[in-house]
């Protein structure tokens, strides 16, 4: 099963070029990469081209004009390329590590979202791999205790990785547990929902919205915790002047048995 990663990604080159070269260490070889780009510019597009040459795998980049934050619009434009069959939904600031694609072929299962987790980066630290470049998805267990003492990291549970029980990894339907930086489900179950909900501009809840309506649909909630943890740069804070406008619209599908998108993936097509 050909797995398609989709990377969004906002004007920062640095931040991507390592998730892309950490792509080239999987120990899960059968996927690709589709880069859902919401508007950057010229350096992030030079850092593309580049490993499109030094990438051992197939990388394919879509663009849309930069017209505010529109993160649910360019993942359904990526969905669209996809050629896989499985989904995996990647933040441009979050570095995988080299079991990343294995450990979510093996939680993949017809019905279900996967909710990943994180590994939050302190400031100092993200700002030392940046700059050197740090390949931090080839450290050892010892080099992470190491940087958890430094306060480097603020958890090394995700790192460890726990047997694939379902009963243990059944969420049912807890939505809050999905997070938007690293979710996965088969392609179909996506389309069937019309994707994620263009209306959602600015920062907050497209992604908890889309659980809600895959919850609807018939899905039900997977832990992708101790297995896909992933490792968050540090950033600022986004502009979340939205907000509000973006958690009555979620609430709204929350009190309803809403299942497809008004705007998604089918407008697109037109």
């Amino acid at each position: 099963m050909l797995i398609s990663v989709i990377v969004s990604t906002y004007n920062r080159p640095e931040a991507l070029s390592l998730i892309l070269k950490a792509f080239n260490y999987q120990t899960d070889r059968d996927f690709e990469v589709i880069i859902a780009d919401d508007g950057s510019g010229l350096e992030t597009k030079k850092v593309i081209n580049r490993m499109i040459i030094d990438s051992n795998y197939p990388i394919t980049h879509v663009w849309q004009a930069d017209d505010g934050f529109r993160l649910a619009m360019i993942r359904n434009r990526a969905a669209l390329k996809a050629k896989g069959e499985y989904l995996i939904f990647l933040d441009g600031d979050c570095i995988p590590r080299a079991s990343f694609i294995e450990t979510h072929r093996k939680l993949a299962q017809k019905g279900f979202l996967v909710a990943g987790n994180r590994i939050l980066l302190s400031e100092e630290f993200s700002s030392f791999i940046i700059k050197n470049d740090e390949k931090i998805w080839t450290y050892n267990l010892i080099t992470w205790i190491k940087t958890y003492l430094n306060k480097g990291i603020n958890r090394l549970i995700p790192l460890f990785i726990f047997p694939y029980f379902q009963s243990l990894r059944n969420l049912k339907d807890n939505w809050k547990k999905a997070r938007g930086c690293n979710f996965a489900l088969f392609k179909e179950d996506y389309f069937k929902v019309n994707g994620s909900d263009s209306s959602f501009t600015g920062w907050g809840y497209e992604d908890s919205e889309l659980a809600i309506r895959l919850i609807h649909s018939g899905l039900m909630i997977k832990s992708g915790r101790y297995a896909t943890g992933v490792f968050h740069l540090y950033h600022k804070e986004n502009d979340r002047s939205l907000e509000k406008e973006n958690l009555e619209k979620l609430n709204s599908v929350l009190n309803s048995d809403i299942v497809r998108a008004k705007t998604g993936i089918a407008e697109l097509e037109e």
